[in-house]
């Protein structure tokens, strides 16, 4: 059979279309590791527990592939726009997607013809990834209220900022707020320990990452686990920012022919120093030990600095306010009742906003707690009722301080305190054996509840005992 091309026209054409495949794939391999690492799936994607439990609505619409209008909030590396790509894969929906600080109405409309065309021709649905949703105007929100509202288009909007105020409330009527959370080092370890080993199936292979640079040859680099840990406690739960550095200190590392990627080499990428520091080890105690007692010593300064190392070392900074909560009452107590409040309010900060907002809530309380004044006596006072207690057993409670009438109160009862000028009553509130023990001793930073004690014990008991 005569062909339309010679064989030698055959050969090139064939020599050219492997070229043009090669330049094709090398293009794709040219896409951030972040992308290229992306999760397809939901078994693969790391993180937002709180949203992906079995049976949540978001799992169900995603594993149904039936896809509700949403606004994904959370920090930046979160895994917003991957979960919208999951949504609109399981769908088999068409995903368009535009970011709100480049587009404007006219591309709105645009997406929304496609979306009526598609509809209209064959039934497809379009799911529209609208990132930074927040950065449109009331105007170019508005003009997607119809279509989502006809279902015409299915809305993800992503944001790093809340909602509730940037967002308007006749669109946010019409959609779910997931409120997503940084990633624990722990979570971004994980994808870190995927990407350089290459099991993530987003469509490449990182741990050729460095092979891909310039120079880098064809084996891959291994990466030192302590350079994945530091990247995984550095990063502040961006995962996007985590990969990028890793993906920079391969390719470097490649460029000048080392064996491999060590902590330095991503300490460079990142541009933050590496901090000694190992939360499971004697540095974890070591430094809390110091940063208590900086704070007890009234020093600010060094109370900062090693709040800062424990930051920096990508501590939990639930175990850091723990221990402000705990010094608050060890160390202040009635000096100051006012510090518990700070270090109460500083957990519900660590609770609710998280790091790195929640920094400066840290350093807030760490600067007032060192400059409170100080006093142990609340600590001393109770453990010296409790060695009385171990050396002596508990006495029983006199009868007419007992809940409920019982043999005893026929000594007269209990005598309400309110019923006597300055709420004080001289009835003895203490156990027979027990009384006149005195285990509250303020000392020069409760001279207030000094002198307001011996008003009362006067008031309470003419006769010194």
């Amino acid at each position: 059979m005569d062909s339309l091309f010679d064989d030698d026209l055959a050969k090139d054409s064939s020599a050219e279309m492997a070229t043009r495949e090669s330049r094709r794939d090398r293009r794709a391999d040219a896409r951030p590791l972040a992308v290229r690492v992306r999760p397809r799936d939901l078994e693969e994607f790391v993180g937002q527990s709180h949203l992906l439990a079995e049976g949540s609505a978001l799992r169900t619409a995603i594993e149904q592939g039936h896809p509700h209008s949403m606004v994904l909030y959370g920090p930046p590396g979160s895994g917003k726009t991957t979960l919208a790509r999951l949504v609109a894969e399981r769908s088999q929906a068409a995903f368009e997607e535009l970011s709100a600080v480049a587009a404007g109405r006219a591309e709105v409309r645009a997406v929304i013809e496609r979306a009526a065309h598609r509809r209209d021709t064959g039934g497809a649905q379009t799911v529209l990834f609208l990132d930074e949703i927040h950065r449109f105007n009331k105007a170019q929100q508005d003009a997607l209220l119809p279509a989502v509202e006809e279902g015409l288009v299915t809305l993800i909007g992503a944001t790093t900022e809340n909602p509730a105020f940037e967002v308007n409330g006749a669109l946010l009527s019409r959609v779910r707020v997931y409120a997503l959370q940084a990633l624990t080092s722990q979570e971004l370890t994980t994808v870190l320990r995927r990407a350089a080993a290459g099991d993530e199936a987003g469509g490449g292979d990182a741990a050729e990452v460095a092979a891909d640079a310039p120079g880098g040859g064809e084996r891959p680099l291994p990466v030192d686990d302590g350079a994945l840990e530091f990247l995984a406690a550095r990063s502040e739960g961006d995962a996007r920012t985590a990969l990028n550095a890793l993906e920079l200190a391969s390719a470097t590392a490649a460029e000048l022919a080392e064996e491999r990627v060590t902590i330095a080499r991503v300490e460079d990428a990142l541009q933050r120093r590496a901090v000694l520091y190992d939360k499971k080890g004697d540095r974890h105690y070591d430094y809390i030990s110091a940063w208590i007692k900086a704070t007890r010593g009234s020093d600010p300064d060094a109370s900062l600095y090693y709040l800062a190392v424990m930051l920096e070392g990508g501590e939990d900074p639930r175990f850091i306010v723990r221990r402000m909560i705990i010094l608050a009452s060890e160390d202040i107590g009635n000096a100051d009742p006012g510090a518990l409040s700070v270090a109460t309010a500083a957990a519900q900060a660590v609770e609710h906003v998280g790091l790195p907002e929640a920094r400066c809530a840290l350093a807030q309380t760490a600067i007032y707690l060192s400059l409170a004044p100080k006093s142990d006596a609340a600590g001393r006072a109770l453990s010296a009722a409790e060695r009385h207690v171990r050396e002596h057993g508990a006495a029983p409670v006199p009868g007419w301080l007992r809940s409920g009438p019982r043999p005893g109160q026929d000594r007269g009862g209990y005598d309400n305190p309110h019923s006597h000028p300055g709420h004080l009553s001289s009835q003895e509130l203490a156990p027979e054996g027990v009384a006149g023990e005195r285990f509250y001793e303020p000392d020069e930073a409760e001279a207030e509840l000094a002198e307001r004690l011996q008003r009362i014990r006067r008031a309470r008991s003419p006769e010194p005992r």
